[in-house]
């Protein structure tokens, strides 16, 4: 089995880092020691989008499952247009085809949107799986270079007998509605996380001074589709309502602070001090952000995304025992987020609705707050163990995959 990724194995600046590690790790725990090849863009030590601890750990989990790890010319650049995608899916595809020489039998699994294009760079008879996170329809639909490239890649898997991974029923809707793909060529895949991401993490970031007496936290990639320009205006409505309300902390981060703020960043910068707002702007990413869900200081967790594919946020304030957790309902975090369940909810881009839902957050009693919360993690528990996803998309689809090695293969290995 081959796993083609760009995100996720020096680093995440984003949950389809996270998300595309947890893939990694759990196809390590299922597939028998030895039948894992990785290939991803070479990103050098020098990078300051490259996090050191994060790559031993993925490289030690690796060595452990005994993976082929295979690195290609690209970095962060393979992904910045349509034409630098083809370019690293022809890398990709003439790799596999050396790995898939030494076995009977091969799945290639292309890991997010710079890998849709694989088809035409490989053998018919090579097994494909495409898992895009997002696409360029949902959150960049004016790039109709892009959408087009998307789709007509997707189709191409599909037409020759590849799947395309569903994150999520939204997605799933989206792939056949929108991309227009076969309902038989989409295989359901919820995204969710494994053992390792519901404990409390091992790196933790000291509280910024001003949100230890109390704080709220919403974190992503800086782009308009997080809602966060949405979330600024609903406190700003609160607050001119006389809602006292906690520090918010607003992790709107990049990996990358070399070249300084991104013009998104110093909007929501502006934003803030317009509004007078009790709030820190966090511009430069660190994993450890991800600690602060666990802080008792934390008063709620906000996701004001105006399109959201799955949305990770939510799971790990479950896993966490993070809440309340507000939410608007784009696409998948209708999902996991449920109105007065699992969570408050507000209507995508509506700041007034989502002021609605962060004032019932900071005044909900305790005992509303632990009910929602043990809803919560019983939703993570029971629907969204990614290692068990995963482990039953195989088995429908490359059960061959999954069966042990013969000892005699074993012993020649």
């Amino acid at each position: 089995m081959i796993v083609a990724l760009h995100e996720g194995f020096y680093g995440a600046s984003s949950g389809t880092g996270f998300s595309n590690r947890a893939f990694l790790t759990a196809l390590a725990r299922l597939l028998p020691v030895g039948r894992l090849a990785v290939i991803t863009p070479h990103l050098p030590a020098s990078s300051g989008t490259r996090d050191p601890r994060w790559t031993a750990e993925v490289q030690h989990m690796l060595k452990q499952a005994e993976a082929e790890i295979i690195t290609i010319p690209g970095g962060h650049a393979a992904v910045n247009s349509v034409h630098n995608c083809e370019q690293l899916c022809d890398l990709v595809g003439e790799v596999a085809v050396r790995i898939a020489s030494r076995s009977g039998r091969c799945l290639l699994i292309g890991l997010d949107v710079p890998f849709l294009g694989l088809a035409p760079y490989t053998p018919p008879a090579m097994e494909l799986l495409l898992i895009p996170r997002s696409t360029a329809a949902l959150t960049q639909p004016q790039d109709r270079n892009r959408v087009r490239w998307e789709r007509a890649g997707l189709r191409a898997a599909t037409t020759r007998g590849g799947r395309v991974g569903a994150i999520s029923r939204h997605m799933r809707g989206h792939l056949i509605v929108s991309c227009g793909l076969r309902r038989s060529s989409v295989v359901e895949i919820p995204n969710g996380l494994i053992l390792e991401e519901t404990g409390k993490p091992s790196a933790v970031l000291p509280l910024p001074f001003p949100a230890r007496g109390g704080f709220l936290l919403a974190m992503g990639r800086p782009v308009p589709t997080k809602g966060f320009e949405d979330l600024l205006t609903a406190l700003h409505i609160l607050k001119d309502q006389g809602i006292r309300l906690p520090h918010l902390l607003l992790a709107a981060a990049t990996p990358d602070a070399a070249d300084g703020p991104t013009p998104y960043q110093d909007r929501l910068a502006s934003a803030m001090h317009e509004f007078g707002l009790d709030a820190t702007l966090i511009t430069r990413f660190s994993p450890a952000i991800r600690s602060w869900l666990h802080s008792p200081a934390l008063r709620a967790v906000v996701v004001p995304s105006r399109e959201e594919p799955f949305g990770r946020v939510p799971l790990e304030a479950f896993a966490a025992g993070a809440g309340p957790v507000v939410a608007t309902s784009a696409g998948g975090l209708a999902q996991t987020v449920v109105e007065g369940e699992t969570g408050f909810t507000s209507a995508p881009g509506d700041a007034a609705s989502l002021a609605v839902a962060i004032r019932r957050a900071v005044t909900v009693m305790p005992r509303q707050r632990a009910r929602l919360v043990q809803a919560g993690t019983a939703l993570l528990r029971s629907r969204h163990d990614y290692e068990a996803s995963i482990g039953s998309a195989l088995d429908r689809i490359a059960p061959w995959a999954l069966a042990p090695i013969p000892a005699a293969d074993s012993r020649a290995r």
